[in-house]
């Protein structure tokens, strides 16, 4: 029988305009540190970006995603964050920020499957 394993996540969001601190849920990412995890993906509903965002450009907030993921990853081609260990690119990515991308406070769990874990919470907060 597999151990549980200690796991953190915080829910990306996409805060239009930030003096209304309205938002929507756009991506996730967990981490384990023991595991040595990261992952973070993102779904941004073109029908809710349009209805919410009409002062933002749609691919700007699609670059400032792909940009989060390639740090969440270690790609070290964006910037020197990426080349960071596992545990500070999380705590810098889910940093409080006063943007239009926003992470939620991080909540703990355990689990046997960080990937199930993962795709069951995307689908019930993100998608």
């Amino acid at each position: 029988m597999q151990e549980d394993k200690l796991y953190h996540y915080s829910v990306i969001r996409l805060v239009p305009k930030v003096e209304r601190e309205e938002f929507f849920n756009i991506g996730l990412i967990l981490f384990s540190k023991e595991e040595k995890y990261i992952r973070l993906e993102y779904h941004l509903c073109t029908d809710k970006f349009e209805l919410m965002c009409s002062d933002v450009e749609y691919e700007e907030v699609i670059d400032s995603l792909v940009t989060f993921k390639n740090i969440a990853e270690g790609s070290c081609d964006y910037t020197p964050i990426a080349s960071l260990d596992i545990p500070e690119r999380f705590r810098w990515l889910t940093a409080v920020r006063s943007t239009i991308i926003q992470t939620s406070p991080t909540h703990a769990g355990k689990t046997d499957d960080l990937n199930k874990t993962f795709d069951r919470l995307f689908k019930e907060l993100v998608v």
